[in-house]
């Protein structure tokens, strides 16, 4: 990136001669190139940009290319990765590069760029969490004009210009940037004779010095200095060699990308919002009890406050609502988290007496979500049939609805009709069941008769925003980042399933295979998304849900992103999620069975339902389930009625049925009997196949020839494993960077589970910060997976809200129990029953001593260090049961805010653990009372990371991180 300032001269330029130097590694068949806004770089048409040529320098793959250029060209570029037909493969994260000829650049000298390959990692630094939070300052800094060489110098042959460009996303105020090298134009390593840099914009600083023959190679490192000292990059030397006996002058511009300093390390508290209590809240966590929840945060060390999902779930109007993740609009705030106190300054006194008495009723040791929903509704439309005209007709309401009105408008139609025709399903609601624009505006026109039904959702969601938004301030304010969850599906009856029915595939159903959650698989009942029509818009939906919660939060979690490579495809009319395929995949056809000597597909795709086997599950009974569920094909052979041969319609059947065993456990034997297939049939093609997991766990599979079972093992594994990877990750590719460029928040994903290997690098890519849990480790060979060994681009939990609390999981597995204790707490001895706080410390310690970039604890694992706080039965602090589509998501800390505030023994011990970690933590500034980081390593020339850190995936001293 060269400045325009570069240098000084009054001769008139002539042609001139730019060439480009990146190192990158490709695989076979790729190639990189250069594509710009200038039509010699292509005119951004990659099919027209400049092709690079591959050399091997060392250990090094460099690319490199050049073009002549006319006086006063400029451009902005890119580099992309393409295949032999430059197809785009991959590009380069972040924002454009731009090129300017430098001032002095004559005919006959070169202008080289040498180049870094920008991946999203490089971007972090500039995304919201860490510009607008932790690292936000009062002061700034003003553009500087580098200083120009003379002409006379430029003139000698071999004499080359170099420009040392860094990115410092964070300087304390009073520091100056210099580099430091072997030659004597850098000081020879002595501070006081090193290079000063002067302030470019956008966090870049540089600066241009005239080098000699003698002077290469070059050795040398960025520093930061100031009157607390000196800080030297770590790492190992940067190093530029240039040839230097062709006599030919030349400007280099060194990109040196970001300035490689001590990794930040923070630590963050995880909380639903719904189980958050205090003295004001109505029987569950409201919005602007956030405000308490980040001066804990601080008091107890903390940079970072998780929530999960927090959009209106109110599809069915009971408690089955209570699943955050389930969205009924994926851009309206929850209802629920309304402070109806807060709505309104003028509340008569007896609507605050209804207020008093409900917050006593409500007060119960679990979320009542029915009652506190039903509760804050009539409350707040009694304050809104006082108040509506006024709110209405505000300037700060009507520029909130003019903003908002897109989604807004059919977020409140879709209310008022789902209550008007008492059900969500909007198949049922006739003339309306299709969405218009037309019959829209006409329901929600002011003439209506509606319309004030209609209004009120307005008004809730706006009071929503306000609060939201001034808790998000709060916390902004207080150097807190505020991340929120990012659900991977919608609920099938839903706003957006109504107004964007192309967008969905809604014969179909969401989950996952089989995993550390359930082994019978996950089925989360959403649609699947119809991508190729996403893309039609350039995913105009996901743009905009982004966008959205840009508003509010700084930071968010991509939920199952493992969804975004390929999603776990359930038929719409499956319960479980066992049988499913993955979409996109490449199917096992026809062709490839018949060629392998496979023929028989009935057999391989039905259920093999034996006489036998039926004795086996169902004993003496098992006459009647054959008479009631099968039909007997064959002498001993049965299949699947056909009112029968789906799990919902199982269901349905049982419940009708009078059956000695439970409902649930004959439910669960029929499921098994419908499930035990080879293979199953794409229900778009029949010409297509997909292996049904663990299939060599089924009676079918293990029925078979030798031969078949051999077949359909080398398929199977290479479905799973192999023949996917390229397609996937060229489908992360595609819709990913569309999420991580609609806003400038810090973005983390989800990837627990079957994890594909074209994931985690897809991810390091883009710069996607991944997700540790101890217990479930990615690493097929351990048991219990290690911390210290974590990679820096990752958040580090001892547990989440989907599986057990620390004390929980300690507690309900002996075995494991004793595997741990010896294992990682390296004792011989039997381990305690209990989880003692002693124990929790050794896993929190373990922690915040990770590498990874956060370390990110449950509330209920942070109380268990106290023993006050373990009276409650473990298992009760639970947040979800994965195993359980009907789970009631209601757990309440069972101490308010407030208190935990006061509690200034925990807080202590809790900070301590932070501080002794070398983690980052907020300092209060008694001026400002803004909240920043404290802690900064103070790094010498020739340090390197604590051992065993890891950025980005790289080791010590190839480490790229930042302040």
């Amino acid at each position: 990136m060269v400045n325009s300032g570069f240098f000084s001269t009054d001769k008139p330029l002539k042609s001139r001669k730019v060439s480009f130097r990146i190192p990158y590694y490709t695989q076979w068949g790729q190639n990189l190139l250069i594509c710009g806004s200038d039509r010699l770089l292509g005119s951004w048409n990659v099919k027209k940009g400049l092709l690079l040529k591959p050399s091997h320098q060392g250990e090094e793959l460099i690319w490199s290319g050049s073009i002549p250029v006319p006086p006063g060209f400029q451009s902005d570029y890119s580099y992309y990765v393409v295949d032999d037909r430059r197809n785009i493969l991959r590009w380069e994260v972040g924002k454009k590069r731009k090129l300017l000829l430098p001032d002095g650049l004559q005919d006959g000298q070169l202008l080289e760029l040498r180049d870094l390959w920008q991946t999203g990692s490089d971007n972090i630094p500039f995304r919201s969490a860490f510009k607008d939070v932790i690292f936000r300052t009062s002061w700034s800094l003003g553009v500087e004009r580098t200083l120009g060489i003379t002409q006379n110098k430029l003139d000698q042959d071999g004499s080359v210009i170099l420009q040392f460009r860094i990115c410092c996303p964070y300087l304390e105020e009073g520091t100056c940037i210099y580099v430091l090298g072997s030659s004597l134009n850098l000081g020879q390593w002595k501070i006081q004779d090193g290079l000063k840099l002067v302030y470019a914009g956008d966090s870049f600083w540089q600066a241009d010095c005239l080098m000699g023959k003698d002077d290469f190679p070059l050795k040398y490192k960025y520093c930061k200095h100031s009157k607390a000292g000196t800080s030297v990059e770590c790492g190992a030397s940067r190093e530029i060699s240039v040839d230097v006996t062709t006599g030919e002058s030349r400007f280099v511009v060194l990109s040196d990308g970001l300035m490689r300093e001590m990794p930040w390390r923070g630590a963050g508290v995880s909380i639903p919002m719904f189980s958050v209590r205090s003295d004001a809240d109505l029987g569950v966590g409201e919005f602007l009890d956030l405000k308490l929840l980040v001066d804990w945060a601080i008091e107890s060390g903390f940079h970072l406050v998780q929530l999960l999902p927090i959009n209106d779930t109110s599809v069915n109007c009971m408690w089955w609502d209570s699943y955050p993740y389930s969205s009924l609009s994926v851009f309206a705030l929850h209802p629920l988290y309304l402070r109806v106190e807060a709505i309104s300054e003028n509340i008569p006194e007896d609507i605050k007496q209804e207020i008093r008495e409900a917050r006593v009723q409500l007060d119960k040791k679990d979320v009542d979500y029915e009652a506190s929903m039903a509760t804050k509704l009539s409350i707040a439309k009694k304050i809104f049939a006082r108040e509506k005209e006024t709110i209405l007709n505000s300037k700060s309401f009507q520029e909130f609805f003019s903003e908002n009105q897109e989604w807004l408008k059919p977020y409140a139609a879709f209310c008022f009709l789902r209550n008007f025709f008492e059900t969500s399903e909007h198949s049922q609601w006739g003339r309306f069941s299709e969405f218009s624009k037309e019959k829209l505006e006409k329901l929600i026109s002011k003439e209506s008769l509606h319309y004030e039904v209609v209004s009120f959702y307005y008004y809730i969601q706006f009071h929503l925003h306000l609060q939201l938004s001034e808790a998000a301030e709060y916390a902004r304010k207080k150097g807190v980042v505020l991340k929120g969850d990012l659900p991977i599906g919608v609920d099938r009856n839903s706003v957006d399933t109504w107004v964007y029915p192309n967008l969905f595939r809604m014969n179909t159903s969401t989950g996952a295979p089989p995993d550390y959650f359930d082994k019978n698989g996950q089925n989360w009942g959403f649609p699947t998304y119809n991508w190729e029509e996403m893309s039609k818009d350039n995913y105009g939906w996901w743009r905009a849900r982004l966008t959205q919660m840009g508003k509010y939060f700084t930071a968010y979690r991509i939920d199952h992103i493992l969804g975004f490579f390929r999603i776990w495809e359930l038929p719409e009319h499956a319960m479980t999620g066992l049988c499913g395929k993955f979409r996109p995949s490449i199917p096992i056809s026809q062709e490839e069975l018949e060629s392998e000597g496979l023929w028989d597909f009935n057999r391989l795709t039905q259920p093999c339902i034996g006489q036998e086997l039926l004795q086996e599950k169902f004993g003496a009974s098992w006459t009647i389930i054959a008479s009631t569920f099968l039909n007997e094909y064959q002498k001993g052979f049965y299949e699947f009625k056909d009112e029968c041969n789906t799990e919902k319609k199982i269901a349905s059947v049982l419940k009708l049925s009078m059956f000695v065993e439970s409902e649930e456990k004959l439910r669960r034997k029929l499921f098994d009997l419908l499930q035990n297939v080879a293979l199953i049939k794409d229900p778009e093609d029949p010409r297509k196949f997909y292996p049904r997991f663990n299939v060599e766990d089924t009676t079918s599979f293990m029925n078979l020839d030798q031969h078949s079972q051999n077949v359909l093992k080398r398929l199977y594994y290479d479905y799973y494993f192999h023949r996917q990877e390229d397609l996937w990750r060229d489908n992360a590719f595609r819709t990913l960077p569309v999420l991580l460029n609609s806003s400038d928040m810090l973005a983390c994903g989800e990837d627990l589970g079957l994890i594909p290997s074209c994931v985690h690098p897809v991810m390091q890519e883009l710069g996607l910060v991944g997700l540790r849990i101890q217990r479930m480790p990615s690493e097929p060979d351990l048991e219990f997976g290690i911390p210290s060994q974590y990679n820096y681009m990752t958040v580090c939990a001892p547990s989440c809200h989907d599986c057990s609390t620390l004390r929980a999981w300690w507690e309900e597995d002996d075995e494991r129990r004793h595997h741990f204790f010896q294992a990682v707490m390296g004792s011989d001895e039997l381990p305690p029953d209990q989880c003692t706080p002693e124990i929790v410390h050794f896993f929190l310690r373990q922690h915040v001593e990770a590498p990874s970039m956060w370390s990110i604890f449950p509330l209920q694992d942070l109380l268990a260090l106290k023993e006050d706080y373990t009276t409650r039965p473990a298992v009760e602090e639970t947040i979800n049961d994965p195993t359980n589509p009907k789970h009631y998501w209601r757990y309440r800390v069972h101490v308010t805010m407030e208190s935990l505030l006061d509690d200034k023994d925990l807080t202590k011990t809790i900070k301590g653990l932070v501080h002794g970690s070398g983690r980052f933590y907020p300092q209060k500034d008694l001026e400002s009372g803004q909240a920043t980081g404290e802690g900064l390593a103070k790094l010498q020339l020739g340090s390197e990371l604590p051992s065993g850190t890891q950025t980005n995936g790289l080791s010590n001293k190839e480490a790229v991180a930042f302040v």
